[in-house]
């Protein structure tokens, strides 16, 4: 194909298009040739995506496509139809692009968790500064537990929830910036290894390792995938590949931001586990068998799932019509 006579040929026909689209009220008669026109448009790019790939004409044409859609039908897609394809196919295939970013985050997790409490442990002074021997073992003995039942189960339940998916929202929002998702990473594994070394230090290490288990392992997976979605964010524009910076940022945040409001829904559920079921006065095998199940029915969405998803070409970005052209040109 010879683009340029191609584009030449049909101008005349895009530029009415794109008239018709801008105007701000249409005639019986203007709206059925906008319709007319938009179904040729619509095959006229289509072969120019098929012998020439992204152009600069085929992007003009793709933008006024756009408006012209937005036109007559003056919103997108039902929301309510396009959740089978958010669940079955963009959300998993999201997930499974992040498994071993997420692998990688949470070992460095473990790995700083165990050297704080590592440093605490081997250093009665550094234990010492953390506070009182009374305060400390009241801590290790009483608060730690207490802290899981101390609230109405339905309310401390709704609090972790929202708690834990607003860091994950910032771990995926603020990713870009390079800096606060290794800032949270590292505060969080502080915060293990600081408590696992004060219950260790008075006898307790069975306790902290039971009371975060049910709970914790859907939970800390949840954050650690949001941690991996905000450093592939960032990495997209530091190296963008045969992509412009502009284009792997727009394209990884709108397909990794999916991640976002899958993990609310995780994270309800490791809320609802640490609210009615870590507090219960079950044996420990139900309540750690019931987090198992539950992170093994995470895993199997993210890897089983979204391994189909990732092989039928879903990265968790929009549809290429949705997502519009991909550079933006003056007219």
């Amino acid at each position: 194909m010879d683009l340029d006579a191609y584009s030449a040929a049909h101008r005349e026909e895009w530029a009415r298009l794109d008239a018709l689209a801008s105007k701000r009220s249409l005639s019986g008669a203007e709206a059925d040739e906008l319709i007319d026109r938009y179904q040729a448009g619509a095959t006229q790019l289509s072969a120019i995506k098929t012998t020439a790939g992204s152009t600069v004409h085929g992007d003009r044409l793709s933008v006024s496509l756009s408006k012209a859609r937005l036109k007559f039908t003056a919103a997108g897609s039902n929301v309510l139809s396009q959740l089978p394809r958010f669940f079955v196919l963009q959300l998993p295939a999201a997930l499974y692009r992040l498994r071993w970013l997420t692998l990688a985050v949470a070992l460095g997790t473990f790995l700083v968790a165990a050297l704080w409490a590592a440093w605490i442990l081997g250093d009665p002074q550094v234990l010492a500064n953390l506070g009182s021997a009374e305060q400390l073992q009241k801590l290790a003995e009483e608060d730690f537990v207490d802290y899981y039942s101390e609230n109405p189960a339905a309310s401390f339940a709704g609090q972790v929830w929202t708690n834990n998916a607003w860091i994950a929202a910032q771990c995926i929002a603020f990713g870009v910036t390079g800096v606060w998702v290794p800032y949270v990473v590292l505060e969080n594994a502080k915060n293990l290894g600081v408590t696992a070394a004060v219950l260790f230090s008075f006898g307790h290490g069975d306790t902290f390792f039971l009371y975060i288990a049910p709970h914790g392992m859907l939970e800390l997976t949840a954050i650690f995938v949001a941690a991996a979605a905000g450093l592939r964010i960032f990495w997209a524009w530091v190296a963008p590949g045969n992509r412009t910076r502009g284009q792997a940022l727009a394209q990884d945040a709108r397909a990794l931001f999916t991640v976002a409001i899958g993990l609310v829904l995780v994270l309800l559920v490791a809320g609802i586990l640490e609210g009615f079921v870590t507090p219960q006065p079950w044996p420990w095998p139900v309540k750690i068998g019931i987090g198992a199940a539950a992170l093994g029915a995470f895993l199997f969405y993210m890897l089983v799932v979204g391994r189909r998803a990732y092989r039928t070409g879903e990265t968790g970005d929009l549809t290429a019509f949705e997502a519009g052209a991909t550079r933006i040109y003056a007219n």
